[in-house]
């Protein structure tokens, strides 16, 4: 019987994932001139989501032309300064979205409008919803050219698929949209094992012991140690893997990974599909902590108490591994890629007696517990609220002096550090902190809420002085601190005065910024207002001549301003 009942839990989301998969002969190939050569695939792990699509190589150029992989209608044109940059949705006739994001300008017509829209609203960003008459596409029809805006490290396509009902995520790969190049299997790379207890409720965690592992044959791995690893009476490993493809050199997720204990299903991942609303999750199936430092993917193999169940197809008791003092077991592991590749690792295992005490986190009358569920607060000179379901586990913290990183010059420190929770602490929901301390008058403007972030550098956080106390909502943990930032950004420009650019279809301007970040930005050519594009990886503006070049003289005005209100103004002039 219970094998019965497990065999109905694994095969329950495989037969609903059957009855909606996808036709792959209903699509063509979204992008032209490439030699299909990939960057990322569907559900990386990046610290605070699950990566939404695929991301396709342009051999490091711009200007790759995109086409409409099925018919539909262009529904969704958007402009802006980070994520996507500029990106175009297709609606498609068989119920699905298609996304392409990172472009470097659509085609002429989508453009003209585009270019109208940035115009008639005096913005920079568009984010502009369109009907089904206004762009219809048949399948192969030019929608766009490949570039490298918004968040974009590099010229590439990010491109996805979408349930248009729910807006659910597809992954291509698994799916035979996209047929990857791939005939290398997964990697282990490491393994890790966390002994578990409990403590008045709250459950403890011993210190992680790691292992390594060795390839002994093409897809097989095994421990380099020859000894049976001892485990707790409860506990849960994690795995180090990570995934190749052939003729690149990039490194990529696996799609799927489960374990056996002693020939019977305990846990499984696999990442299919999800939601924007559960991206954020990525942190508690991965091992946070590590996951941040690792290009591989470190994949908790347990279900934390705040995690969601839609990529656990497979789950006995959230994959903890039970084990009497004594006890050999055998714990078989499966990693899998989305173009079917597969490499195992066994484990064998013996139960002891842990003579190690319950770790110090677990004690002391100034350690503070915060569960899972309910919502948290603190108040002093410094407060914290964290509301329910916030964290993904239970856990202990401690109110304590925080470190305040060392920081550029021109930044005034106005307050202590204080820390609740460790940096690498994943927050699911937004804590609200609040500090109260002096600040002069004179910096109440240039006033922000600043973090330690894990890596050990500063980020503002914004915020407003009001009564001598700052209040920001963020997700962020760490040590938190006030600082003022009075320092206006700076402007660059990439030409000389009175240059002629008549052979030119751009000018380009470098602008930094040394704490709270570019906020805003105006340009005005001869008086009039001009829309300028904004390439934060590359720290520039850029501004694409419109009109025809007719050698005359234009005076340009460029306003910049940072997150707190100072202000930089350029100005020159330039012949086209």
């Amino acid at each position: 019987m219970r094998r019965l009942i497990l065999l109905m839990l694994t095969l329950a989301p495989l037969a609903l994932a059957a009855q909606t998969k996808l036709n792959p002969a209903d699509y063509i190939y979204p992008i032209r001139e490439v030699p299909g050569l990939y960057s990322a695939n569907f559900g990386e792990m990046r610290p605070g989501h699950f990566h939404a699509g695929i991301d396709i190589k342009t051999d490091g150029v711009e200007g790759k032309p995109l086409v409409a992989v099925a018919d539909g209608y262009v529904s969704r044109i958007v402009v802006q300064p980070g994520g996507y940059g500029r990106a175009i949705y297709l609606t498609l006739e068989n119920g699905q979205t298609a996304v392409y994001g990172h472009l470097q300008r659509f085609r002429p017509d989508i453009e003209a409008f585009m270019q109208a829209e940035r115009y008639r609203r005096k913005s920079n960003t568009v984010d502009r919803w369109l009907t089904a008459e206004l762009y219809p596409v048949k399948q192969g029809d030019l929608i766009g050219y490949s570039g490298n805006s918004g968040s974009s490290g590099g010229p590439h396509l990010h491109f996805e698929l979408r349930d248009s009902r729910d807006q659910r995520l597809r992954n291509v790969v698994s799916e035979g949209i996209i047929t990857p190049n791939d005939s290398l299997p997964p990697r282990f790379m490491k393994l890790h094992y966390v002994a578990i207890d409990s403590l008045e409720g709250r459950c403890i965690h011993f210190p992680r012991e790691s292992y390594n592992v060795v390839r002994d044959a093409e897809q097989g791995y095994r421990l380099t140690r020859e000894e049976p690893i001892p485990v707790g009476r409860k506990g849960y490993f994690i795995a180090e893997v990570t995934d190749r493809r052939n003729g690149v050199a990039n490194t990529f997720a696996v799609w799927r990974i489960a374990a056996t204990l002693d020939g019977e299903p305990i846990f499984e991942f696999r990442i299919d599909h999800f939601t924007h609303a559960f991206s954020r999750s990525c942190d508690a199936v991965s091992c946070y902590p590590l996951q941040l430092g690792s290009r591989n993917e470190v994949i908790r193999l347990a279900q934390l108490e705040g995690a969601p169940s839609f990529c656990y197809p497979t789950l006995v008791e959230r994959g903890l591994v039970r084990s009497e003092v004594g006890q050999e077991r055998t714990l078989e592991l499966i990693c899998e890629d989305d173009c079917g590749n597969r490499s195992t690792l066994s484990i064998p295992l013996v139960g002891v007696e842990r003579t190690d005490s319950i770790p110090v986190l677990a004690v002391g009358e100034e350690l503070i517990p915060m569960k899972e569920g309910k919502s948290f607060r603190l108040e002093d000179e410094f407060s914290y609220y964290l509301p329910a379901e916030s964290l993904y586990e239970t856990t202990t913290a401690a109110i304590e002096p925080g470190t305040i990183p060392k920081l550029d010059s021109t930044v005034v420190v106005l307050s202590p550090a204080y820390r609740v929770l460790d940096a690498k602490t994943p927050m699911r929901k937004a804590a609200t902190v609040t500090i109260r301390t002096h600040v002069p008058d004179s910096l109440r403007l240039k006033t922000v809420m600043a973090a330690r972030t894990w890596r050990g550098y500063a980020a503002s956080l914004g915020g407003k002085v009001e009564h001598d106390e700052i209040t920001v909502s963020t997700r962020t943990a760490g040590d938190y601190f006030v600082v003022a930032d009075t320092v206006a950004p700076t402007i660059r420009p990439f030409f000389r005065e009175g240059a002629d650019l008549q052979k030119d279809n751009r000018i380009t301007f470098r602008v930094a910024d040394n704490f709270t970040g570019i906020a805003s930005y105006r340009l005005e050519i001869d008086g009039e207002w001009r829309p300028i594009d904004r390439y934060p990886s590359r720290g520039t503006l850029v501004f694409h001549f419109d009109r025809p070049a007719t050698g005359a003289m234009h005076k340009v005005r460029l306003v910049v301003r940072d997150g707190v209100g100072n202000t930089t103004t350029w100005q020159g002039t330039y012949r086209h």
